[in-house]
């Protein structure tokens, strides 16, 4: 696989970072080159705007965007670029994420997002991951040899519990 990132995580601020490691994680588990961008749709949307409208010819094939409160991120993004947009809301001070959630989940008709759950930047990995192993069978295969893995130790683990 090249060094050339293939999936862009975007945060509106260095606040959401330790939300979204959970994400890194598990795309480093998959050996899947990766790009981190803190860029805000509403203090730098000149920026914003060009890494949305250009990452597709850098390489980039699927973009997780993360935002708490005001949540345009992830919908901001969608709206520039044809590439999936997985929205991650972030918990916040006031509503624990349900205003995040709200906002990138009802996006207008032609503007999907999919969305993940509150803080679920782990999932949000997962599903970049599952995305481009839609055309990667060696991915494929660390995805599938993933799933096989997570049940085997979730069957270990309830080994013998009856009630």
């Amino acid at each position: 696989m090249s060094d050339k990132p293939t999936i862009g995580i975007l945060m509106g601020s260095d606040s959401d970072l330790s939300v979204m490691e959970k994400s890194f994680a598990v795309i480093k588990e998959f050996d899947v080159p990766f790009e981190v961008k803190i860029i805000s749709a509403h203090r730098t949307p000149e920026v914003h705007s060009e890494y949305s409208k250009t990452a597709a010819e850098r390489g980039i094939k699927v973009i997780i965007a993360a935002a708490g409160m005001a949540a345009h991120l992830p919908g901001v993004t969608a709206g520039q670029t044809h590439l999936p947009v997985i929205g991650v809301p972030i918990s916040g001070k006031n509503l624990d994420g349900m205003d995040a959630l709200m906002s990138i989940v009802q996006m207008p008709p032609g503007i999907p997002v999919a969305t993940v759950a509150v803080d679920g930047a782990k999932n949000a990995g997962l599903l970049a991951v599952q995305i481009l192993a839609l055309s990667d069978p060696t991915l494929s295969a660390k995805y599938i040899q993933f799933k096989k893995d997570m049940a085997e130790a979730s069957m270990k683990k309830n080994d013998g519990l009856n009630y």
